[in-house]
Parts: structure tokens; C-alpha cells; sequence
């Protein structure tokens, strides 16, 4: 294991939990909202933040839950569901000589933003606290934590709905389930803590009780934005949430400089980047590490999964997936990149045309109904209308190579592997099997035959 720096911020997210309420065999964490898994809005708010490292505890679907993290997210496993004190305490070893804060974080709540977590961090600190609690008050409480401020109006403690007096469930404030503490001083505390309550389980709350009875202080910071400390419990939530948090995304990049033409039919995932002077026309779905840089504009209904896009780029409802597109080339309408698929600068690609695990160096171009499969195809390059590569024998994946300044003419198969020279050229309709030298011309059809009068004889017709 290695050691987190002992004066810098961890996260700690909560994701153990099976969420019984969505009625899914999926862990609730993995539940999408904009392409993204529950937890994975979460880990981008923690990168975004700048933490010097995060630790998810998993628990139901542990391994599946695992399988969407990043590298960097490292994982502690709460095998026993035995409340969030416990769950928090499963991070223990990772955090072995951590002298810092932790910001615990619930992975179902993707709105929470920077914005609060800074306020909620400067509470932290102005008083001094070994632990800060993230409060808010809604008009209905229902079944939140109440929290129970003392005659001065300081934290006094936070009783779980169950075990509250009905004088305590009469309190609007509310716990919020975001924590920012000292690890030393919480993790103390955590040992400390029982489970004589009604569900018999170790409550992180009651972390709050017993810091302040060994006279530590501890401050709560209320937000005014019940929504943006909402989890996700059920389907319908998650549809709910799911609308705030694409006007929000969509109001975020239009004030940091995109243009996103139609915000109720445009879905930008939470690790998306968007450059100054991007459209986003309706209709879009920007997911994964999409990167979109200046001036380019991404057509109404395309999608973009993980895609790198540059500037002066036009997109023209298309679907691009695992792939990065240069500066000043047009792809679609109606083009498929996937798989590996890379584009140069000032490269054409057209209408319905396929591109997998292929690259295109600048200038190259292939303008429609074709597809191009584990192939590098060189500058200038033309690919004509109706090429196949022939990439798969059936067991293995071959390549292809199109030298520079080379013209493949219309409905030509390329059996890979072969390789085609640079300044060649070769023939419409023809089969290439075997490799062009440069500057060639190389025909591989049948000679065209031609039987007069064939058609009338076989219809009894004199001439």
C-alpha cells in the first residue's frame, strides 16, 4: 500500500451499500446518470477537487463496482454491512500515518459541487474543528438524520430517524451524509462508537457525540441546495436527479464559454471537457473523457464516448467511440469511429463510413460507404466509395496499408495483410490480394465478358 502524502485531503466514498430500492441485481453506485456510473460523478468531483487521493469502500458488488473505477481510486471492502462507522473503518489501513483530513462522500449523491465543499472546507477551518458535518434543511425531512444544536445554536449531536424523539424529528435541519474531519482524531472516535440503536448498526454520525465529549470541537456548514445532497434511492430519483444534473452540466460549459444550442436534449457526462467557442448542437450525447477543443462543432445527434476531439472540427451527426479526431477534419454525417480509430489534421471523413482501430494521416480522406478496418492509410490518401478492408480471416485481424498520395478506386476489397505503396493507384471493382509497389496500377477483377443477342435467345425472341 502506498502512503498518502500525511498532510494532504482523502476521500473516503461510500459505496458498500446494495440500494434494495432501485429492484436491480446492479449495485446502486452503478446505476448512469449522462453515461457515467453514480460513482464515477462522484470520483469526478474528487478529481476535480484536487484530493491528493481517494478510497472507494465497496461492499455488494464489489467487483463490479471495482471494474468502473479508475487506477488511481484505490478500493477497501466492507464485507458485512454493519453501518457507515464501520464502513469507514474498513479504509483504516490505507490510511496507516495519515495525519490529514477526510472527505467523506456518499457515491449515490452526484450533484454535490465544488462550490460547497469550498464553503464547507472554510467552515472547517475558521473554527477549528476536528469534524465538519454537511447540514441542510428541506421542507419535508422525512426520514434524514436530525441535527440537534445546542442552546448557543453549535452541533450537538445527530439522532438517526429511528431512534429520534418525536420533539427531535420536529427539527428541519438535517444531515446531508458529506463529512470533512481530522483522520486522526475521526478515526479514534470510530473506535469508539456502538451499535445500541434501532438497527443495531455503527453510525458515523455518532462520531459528532464522541468528539465533542473527548472536547474536540465540531461545525456544521448548512447549504441552501437540498438538491444538490440528494441520493439516489429508486429508479424514479434517479430520473429526477438525472434532469437537474444535465441542466446544471449544460449551464456550467455555457458559462464557462460552449455554446450548447438546446440544453434539454443535450447530455455531457461529468468527465467531459469542453474548449472555448464549442457548439453542441441538439440532440447530443458527449460521454466517458470526451474532450472537445476550440471552434469545433459536434452536429445534432451525435455521441461521443471517450473521444478526442480538436479544434476547427466539424462532427456531423456521428457516432465516435475510443477515438481522437485532428484539427480541421470533418467527419460524417452518419460516420462510425470506433476501437483505437485515429485521424489526423484536414482529414474527410463521409457518409456512412466505418473507421475501427484505424489511423488517417493529414489530408487523407474516405468520403463514403466504406469501411476501414485495422488499417493505416497515409497522407492524402483516397479511399474510394465502397472499399473494404478485409481484416479477419475468420480467427486472426490482418492490416492494411495505404501508402501517401495513393488512390484506391470505388468498390475495391483489400485483402489484408497487404500493402499498397505510396503514389499508387488501383483499379474500381478490383480485388487486392497482393502488394502494390509504389507508384503501380493494379488491377484485380475479372476481364469483362460480353454475348450479344444472349438474352433475346433465351427469351425464343428473332431479332
Amino acid at each position: 500500500m502506498t502512503e498518502p502524502r500525511r498532510d494532504g485531503m482523502t476521500a473516503l466514498i461510500l459505496a458498500a451499500g446494495k440500494g434494495t430500492r432501485m429492484k436491480s441485481a446492479l449495485p446502486k453506485v452503478l446505476h448512469r446518470i449522462a453515461g457515467d456510473p453514480l460513482i464515477l460523478h462522484v470520483v469526478a468531483t474528487v478529481e476535480r477537487l484536487g484530493c491528493e487521493r481517494a478510497i472507494a469502500i465497496v461492499g455488494h458488488g464489489a467487483d463490479e463496482v471495482r471494474a468502473f473505477l479508475p487506477e488511481w481510486v484505490q478500493t477497501a471492502e466492507q464485507r458485512e454491512q454493519l453501518g457507515t462507522a464501520h464502513a469507514i473503518l474498513q479504509a483504516q489501513d490505507w490510511l496507516k500515518g495519515f495525519e490529514g483530513d477526510v472527505l467523506i462522500l456518499s457515491g449515490d449523491v452526484p450533484l454535490l459541487s465544488l462550490e460547497t465543499i469550498a464553503a464547507m472546507q472554510g467552515r472547517h477551518r475558521a473554527e477549528g474543528a476536528a469534524l465538519t458535518v454537511l447540514t441542510f434543511a428541506p421542507e419535508d425531512p422525512a426520514r434524514y438524520g436530525r441535527v440537534v444544536r445546542d442552546a448557543s445554536g453549535r452541533i450537538a449531536r445527530i439522532v438517526e430517524y429511528k431512534d429520534a424523539s418525536e420533539t427531535e424529528r420536529a427539527i428541519r435541519e438535517v444531515n446531508a451524509g458529506v463529512y470533512l474531519a481530522n483522520w486522526p482524531l475521526l478515526h479514534q472516535a470510530l473506535l469508539g462508537v456502538g451499535n445500541d440503536n434501532a438497527q443495531g448498526e455503527y453510525y458515523l454520525p455518532d462520531a459528532v457525540t464522541a468528539l465533542l465529549a473527548a472536547g474536540h470541537p465540531v461545525a456544521a456548514h448548512c447549504t441552501d441546495d437540498a438538491t444538490e445532497v440528494a441520493g439516489v434511492n429508486t429508479r424514479l430519483e434517479l430520473v429526477s436527479l438525472a434532469a437537474l444534473y444535465r441542466e446544471r452540466i449544460a449551464r456550467r460549459w455555457l458559462e464557462a464559454g460552449a455554446t450548447i444550442e438546446d440544453p434539454a436534449t443535450t447530455w455531457i457526462g461529468p468527465r467531459v471537457t469542453l474548449d472555448e467557442d464549442t457548439i453542441v448542437e441538439p440532440g447530443c450525447l458527449l460521454y466517458g473523457r470526451t474532450r472537445v477543443g476550440r471552434h469545433s462543432r459536434i452536429g445534432a445527434h451525435s455521441q461521443l464516448i471517450d473521444a478526442e476531439i480538436g479544434s476547427d472540427v466539424t462532427i456531423l451527426s456521428s457516432y465516435l467511440s475510443e477515438s481522437s479526431v485532428g484539427d480541421g477534419t470533418t467527419v460524417g454525417p452518419f460516420a462510425h469511429l470506433r476501437n483505437g480509430a485515429s485521424l489526423a489534421e484536414q482529414v474527410r471523413i463521409g457518409n456512412f463510413v466505418e473507421v475501427k482501430g484505424s489511423s488517417f494521416a493529414k489530408g487523407a480522406k474516405a468520403s463514403h460507404l466504406s469501411y476501414v478496418g485495422d488499417a493505416t492509410i497515409g497522407a492524402k490518401a483516397n479511399i474510394g466509395a465502397g472499399t473494404i478492408t478485409c481484416n479477419y480471416d475468420g480467427e486472426r485481424k490482418h492490416r492494411t496499408v495505404v501508402g501517401d498520395r495513393t488512390f484506391i478506386g470505388s468498390n475495391n476489397t483489400l485483402v489484408a495483410p497487404v500493402t499498397i505503396g505510396s503514389d499508387a493507384y488501383t483499379a474500381a471493382g478490383s480485388t487486392i490480394t497482393d502488394d502494390v509497389p509504389d507508384g503501380a496500377l493494379a488491377f484485380g477483377r475479372a476481364r469483362q465478358a460480353v454475348k450479344p443477342g444472349w438474352v433475346l435467345a433465351r427469351k425464343g425472341i428473332t431479332p
